[in-house]
Formats: structure tokens, sequence, C-alpha cells
């Protein structure tokens, strides 16, 4: 373990001298590592294949290297011609060197793919919730960084994970709360580097209802549903649907954790947005908008959900103080200074029933007369569920005619 992990660092050392280089830095330490480099190429790339790229490039740098050399000699005849004309090959030189260091970074980047990815699978099927889960969690975020990192798709790095089943093993592991969160952050990321390839076996496979299962234990796996309903969008929330996940994932808006609260009103929102007729009404024939409401009173009134004698979680009704600060809210009398993010950071319950129904109005999935009618049902429930009055009154306004600002 260590000793590969001391050979990756080298590699990257390696990489970083030949950014440098193709950066503009001269004759300077960079420089004489990738020349180190080539010196012992036989010994050290021979055997490799995939490696036989990099030789060429080190080969051409050592070529171009020899030629600055040569050039700053002057053998021209001497005089102001000949100087120019050996300062001019020089120059051309220095900007292939820059050119062959940027493809030599490449390809090193390329080998650094190649053995992280491999050597991400072997601890992966190694690790068992025991000493191993170390290791594979501190690749799992170095594999999620480099596919966030990518500007544009690089094959090579597809191929790597391809033939190492990379998405094949890190599905299987997101069962096991060791590596749980690594697992759910890359699956998020693999799709992101390539929908193409990799929304298929999200869809077909188990992860969906591997990272609901893991939801309620964890924030991290709802971050990446969250994240997969973002790039799938409709298929994804289609299939949530089908294998009966909506009310589990309802459910999540009463979790212990605040900040599985905070994601499952993310997801609400989003499944809204997407969902189409049937998802829509099976959200809030599992009570959604009474879910929602609860939300809005504890983050009114500070307090928790942790009322564990009403199955939706409902704090116990303060009919004056919330009086006073619904209607606080209907008059526009909030008076927070720190601008809309703050808000949202600091009360991300706040008007969640308008929120909602502002998703379905200007959402993809359903029509205009089943967005009308959605909107009513929303009301509906919300007369239903509201606690007081002033509540009903704050409640109906601002999924009418938009929450205060």
């Amino acid at each position: 373990m260590e000793e590969g992990e001391g050979f990756l660092r080298v590699l990257r050392a390696l990489r970083d001298a030949a950014r440098r280089v193709e950066a503009g830095e001269g004759r300077g330490p960079a420089l004489q590592a990738l020349l180190a480099l080539e010196a012992g190429a036989d010994d050290l790339l021979a055997g490799d294949p995939n490696l036989s790229a990099l030789r060429r490039l080190l080969y051409r740098l050592r070529a171009l290297s020899c030629s600055v050399d040569l050039c700053g000699a002057g053998e021209e005849g001497g005089g102001v011609i000949g100087f120019l004309r050996a300062q001019c090959r020089r120059c051309g030189a220095r900007r292939g060197i820059a050119r062959v260091a940027g493809a030599v970074a490449g390809e090193i980047q390329a080998w650094i793919d190649r053995e992280t990815i491999a050597r991400l699978v072997a601890e992966l099927r190694r690790s068992e919730g025991g000493g191993g889960a170390d290791a594979a969690r501190a690749l799992l975020a170095e594999l999620e960084a480099r596919l966030l990192s990518v500007g544009r798709f690089d094959p090579r790095l597809q191929r790597a994970l391809l033939q190492h089943g990379v998405f094949a093993t890190v599905e299987a592991k997101l069962g096991d709360p060791a590596v749980c969160d690594g697992c759910a952050a890359a699956v998020l990321a693999l799709v992101r580097f390539n929908k193409d390839v990799f929304v298929g076996p999200v869809l077909m496979g188990p992860a969906v209802g591997a990272l609901v299962a893991a939801a309620s234990g964890s924030p991290a796996p709802l971050r990446a549903l969250n994240g997969l309903v973002a790039a799938i969008r409709s298929p994804l929330v289609d299939e949530l649907h089908a294998r009966g996940e909506v009310p589990r994932l309802v459910a999540l808006l009463c979790a212990p954790d605040p900040r599985v609260r905070t994601l499952a009103l993310e997801f609400a929102l989003r499944v809204g947005y997407y969902g189409r007729k049937e998802v829509v009404d099976a959200l809030l024939a599992e009570g959604l908008v009474k879910r929602l409401l609860c939300l809005q009173r504890s983050d009114d009134l500070g307090g928790s959900l942790a009322d564990a004698d009403d199955p939706y979680c409902s704090p116990k009704a303060k009919p004056d103080a919330k009086g006073v600060s619904l209607l606080a809210r209907l008059l526009g009398r909030r008076c927070e200074d720190d601008g809309a993010a703050a808000l949202a950071s600091e009360r991300p319950f706040a008007s969640a029933v308008a929120r909602f129904a502002v998703q379905v109005e200007v959402g993809e999935g359903l029509s205009p007369r089943e967005k009308r009618a959605a909107k009513l049902e929303i009301l509906r429930r919300a007369r239903e569920a509201a606690v007081s009055p002033a509540e009903e009154a704050t409640v109906l306004a601002e999924v009418l005619w938009g929450a205060t600002p």
C-alpha cells in the first residue's frame, strides 16, 4: 500500500514537472527530472505498451534540449546574421520543448489514471469494512476529483474506467457503510463524466435502490441522488416511482439529521419539476404538503422535528407566536440583511410549500391542465394541514401570489 502510494507521488511529481516546463520554465530542475526519466526509459518504461508514446516523447524532449544547447554556440560563422539565426532556432526549440512537455504531462496523467483506477478496484474488492476502507476512501475521493476536473472528454480515462469495471465495483459497495459515501459521490461523478455510458447502468442496476436505502443514515447518498436527478431528469424520476421508492424518500423529510431533511426538500423540489402527473400525485398522497408545513414551522420557530407521536413529525402548535410570525412574513416584515444565499442557508425550509408549488407550475413533467389541477390539490391539502387561520392565510397567499421577499 505505502509502496504504491509512493509510486503515485513520484508520477504526480513528474507530471507537475512537465507542466512547469510547458509553462516556460527553462533548464531547471523540472526539465532535468524529465531528462533523467528519459535516461532510464529502457529500464522503467520498456515493459508496458501503454508507455511507448511516453518513451517517444521523452526522446524528442532530449533531442530538442540538445538543439537548444547547440544553438547557444552560435555556429553561423559569426556576425549579426548568424547570431539572429541561432536565436530564432533556439526560440523554436524552446517552443517545441514546451509543446512536447505538455504532451508528456498528458501521458503521465494517463499513467496516473490507470494506476489509480487499478488500485481503487483492488482496494474495494479487498475491503470489507476493515483496514482497507481508509485506502479505498482516499482513492474514491481522488477518482471523484479527477472526474470532476476533466475539462473535456478524455477517451483514455474512459477506456481505463471500462477496462477495470469501475462502475460495477463501486455500485457493489454502495451497501458498505465504510465506503458508502465515497461510492455514492463516485457514481454521480461517473454519470457527469459520461452520461452516454453510465446513465444506463444507473437506471437498470441496483445503484438507485442502494442510494435510497442508505440515505437515512448519511446525507452523502441523498446528495448523490439529487445530483443524479439533476443529470438524468425525468427517466430517473420515473424509475424511482416505478420501483416504489417515492414514499421512502418523502419520509426523509422527517429524518433526525437536519442535513438529510434539507436534501430531502431539495429532492422533493426536483421531483416536482421533472415528475409526471403520476409522480406528483404520489408525492401528494404521501402527505408531502403536511410534511412541508411541518418543516416551515420548525424553520420559523427554531424548533426541531423530534415529536415522534405525530406521524408527520409536527411540533406542538403555538398559535399565538405562530400567528405573529406568519403575519409578519405576510406583511413583508422580514428584515434579514444577508441576502438570499444567507437566508437559504439559515432558513432552508422557509416557504417550502410555495416553493414546491412553483416547481410543479414551471416544471417539465405536467401539461398546463395538469399543472392547474396539481396547484388546486396543493391548496386543498394546505388548508387541511394548517394549524391556524394565520398559517392557512399565509400559505395560501404564498402559493397563489408568491412568498414575500
